[in-house]
């Protein structure tokens, strides 16, 4: 459970932080804190496991990776976790997600792979199927994109 002023902060961190030596110090403001008792709460909530990790989102298609693809993989459920692991260890692969299979859609592990163009995406795939002997599994394509935006888990 969360106190109130630890909502608070976590709520000044949902948007953009600021590319600054102190990208700290505008939320703590912004929460009316100072900014080292706003990073000893931050610490704290990393330390109980709340907050995981900070992340940076990159425009893919503004850097170069102009094709990304889901790659939804059948693995047997025996192996799943350890073909999820050697996924996940790819520098092309920003997403690697373990989910149950349906009954019309067998595929239980799915992998988000950047590349420059389609033609590499394939070929990644096929080499990371190689890899973990993994046969089955299909590459669905990017077309467009109407949403992307970090979850907001409190507003003020």
């Amino acid at each position: 459970m969360l106190t109130e002023l630890e909502k608070k902060v976590v709520a000044a961190l949902q948007g953009d932080l600021p590319v600054t030596a102190r990208p700290f110090q505008r939320p703590a403001a912004d929460v009316d804190m100072a900014e080292a008792q706003f990073l000893d709460i931050v610490k704290g909530l990393c330390r109980r496991g709340v907050i995981r990790r900070f992340g940076a989102t990159i425009r893919h298609q503004r850097s170069g990776f102009s094709a990304n693809a889901m790659v939804a993989w059948q693995v047997p459920e025996a192996r799943v976790d350890t073909v999820g692991e050697l996924f996940a260890g790819y520098d092309a692969v920003s997403h690697c997600y373990r989910r149950r299979a349906a009954r019309d859609w067998p595929y239980n592990l799915y992998t988000m792979i950047h590349a420059g163009d389609a033609a590499a995406c394939h070929s990644i795939a096929a080499q990371m199927a190689r890899a973990a002997a993994v046969d089955t599994y299909r590459l669905l394509f990017s077309e467009k994109e109407w949403k992307k935006t970090s979850m907001t888990y409190f507003s003020e």
